[in-house]
């Protein structure tokens, strides 16, 4: 059985967010062991001269290294995702590089009716930037609109046709980690392309 970390993009006490990926945990474990790890706590990314990395997220590379894939739901702020989660992923682009060819699905829910469309997008190029390197699934949104209203007392998804396109996309999230494996005959140069990208620029 794969496992899977999924990393709540929201530092907010009460996410729907972490509603959905708590449900996917409940929904897909016959599928896949799904982790989930929090960003909270994990100070503002700052560089410093001796590249001083907080222990959380350490920790945090660790898991992702170690997972089969990674699944991030994050909310939509002023057409872009939270700083907290840009911090953490500029964390876990500085001297280390868990995510480089790391197959990774992207997911959002927010109050409103566009489901973090924009947000994803953006994740989407971070993700995909020298010093991270995921390899994204392609040609996949679950763009979950107003969340407030979407999940039922059991912490269920209430709309028949959002679970079966999560249903859908998860299989094929499967089918794509596997592949995914078979891709990796350039891990070794990513990896260090990533590591030899510069941060005294800028």
């Amino acid at each position: 059985m794969k496992k899977f970390i999924a990393i709540v993009g929201s530092n907010s006490a009460k996410s729907t967010n972490r509603e959905l990926l708590e449900y996917m945990q409940k929904h897909f474990q016959n599928q896949a062991e799904i982790e989930l790890v929090e960003i909270k706590g994990l100070p503002i990314f700052k560089k410093s001269i001796d590249k001083y990395v907080p222990k959380r997220a350490l920790e945090l590379a660790d898991r992702i290294e170690a997972a089969d894939g990674v699944i991030i739901a994050t909310p939509e702020y002023d057409h872009s995702i939270p700083a907290a989660l840009s911090s953490t992923l500029a964390w876990l682009s500085y001297g280390i590089h868990p995510f480089v060819d790391k197959p990774v699905m992207i997911t959002g829910a927010s109050y409103g009716s566009l489901g973090s469309s924009r947000a994803q997008s953006q994740l989407r190029q971070i993700l995909d930037s020298p010093e991270l390197k995921a390899r994204i699934m392609p040609s996949s949104e679950f763009l979950l609109g107003h969340s407030l209203q979407a999940f039922d007392d059991n912490g269920d998804l209430k709309s028949e046709a959002e679970t079966e396109q999560l249903d859908g996309l998860f299989k094929d999230f499967l089918q794509f980690v596997d592949i995914s494996e078979q891709l990796n005959h350039a891990n070794d140069v990513n990896k260090q392309k990533a590591e030899q990208f510069s941060w005294d620029i800028g």
